[in-house]
């Protein structure tokens, strides 16, 4: 008689977990894995919204990504744009981090500051520093040119708008890096350091190098990890100041998808450049997890 009781508390408690667990797996299932298995479906087509039959075109569709100049210059593009974007953003992040963390005077008031970009809305943003990037009149270039250099036509040339448009990507950043720093350097252990002193690092330098970077090995991998995928995103200030041009210079994955997909209506063409950029993304990421896992358990 008990394990009948048994049975029927458990297969009570069954029904009651997916009752509760239901709504959110049913939006899940439509908001999430519906489309998803949608765009993989249209990303072996030619669909055009509006057209009036869909050929089935299967591996060609992202055989014709491989000669499409457009989709390449954008991969390069992103590629140059993480390169910059994402060190960068890192170490200015931990640098900040450290100085904070080291018990300066005002160290809430320059977290603050540090960090308002993170909540500053990017679109809004990137309108002032179209004003500071102007190649006339931008205090950039006034300053520049007050210390002897020439100005540089930041957003016009082909040469730096990439440049430029990671200089607002670093900005952006680089607090938000910062502030998961600091949440690792807070739980570093305060005895390490004592520890590492009776052993003989003295200077700052040494602690650091003994303590502080092999305890923020996790926190590493995570801000890396979320800098790449932030870096890769890139839409809003490639829409806002330079909508990919000069001639195509700063075109990236996701404004040429956009375009692909909400401009030209090729619903197939982004479908298939949305899949492989997703694949594209998780490759990146599984190595570079698997690397800095193994430095990390090595260390």
């Amino acid at each position: 008689m008990s394990a009948n009781l048994a049975a029927r508390l458990r297969r009570a408690e069954a029904r009651a977990a997916w009752r509760l667990a239901g709504p959110a797996a049913a939006l899940m299932l439509l908001l999430l894995l519906l489309p998803t298995l949608a765009v993989l479906a249209l990303s072996f087509t030619d669909a055009e919204l509006g057209a009036s039959d869909i050929s089935f075109l299967g591996l060609d569709a992202y055989a014709d990504l491989l000669t499409d100049r457009t989709f390449r210059g954008a991969l390069r593009n992103t590629a140059l744009y993480v390169l910059m974007v994402a060190p960068a953003s890192i170490l200015l992040g931990l640098g900040l981090a450290l100085l904070i963390e080291a018990e300066l005077a005002g160290r809430a008031l320059f977290r603050s500051v540090y960090f308002l970009p993170v909540v500053s809305l990017i679109v809004a943003m990137a309108s002032v520093w179209q004003y500071l990037m102007h190649p006339t009149f931008g205090p950039i270039n006034l300053l520049l040119r007050m210390l002897g250099f020439a100005g540089v036509n930041w957003l016009g040339s082909s040469d730096n708008v990439l440049v430029a448009l990671a200089l607002i990507g670093i900005w952006q950043s680089t607090g938000f890096n910062m502030v998961l720093f600091l949440a690792g350097l807070t739980a570093i252990d305060r005895t390490l350091y004592a520890a590492a002193e009776i052993d003989g690092a003295r200077s700052a330098w040494e602690r650091f190098r003994l303590v502080t970077w092999p305890m923020l090995g996790p926190t590493t991998l995570f801000v890396l990890t979320i800098s790449v995928i932030n870096a890769v995103k890139v839409f809003e200030t490639v829409a806002t100041l330079t909508q990919g041009g000069p001639a195509k210079a700063s075109e990236t994955l996701l404004w040429v998808i956009y375009q692909e997909g909400f401009v030209y209506l090729h619903i197939g063409a982004a479908s298939a450049m949305a899949v492989v950029f997703i694949v594209l993304l998780l490759v990146v990421l599984l190595i570079q997890t698997r690397v800095l896992d193994r430095r990390v358990h090595y260390t």
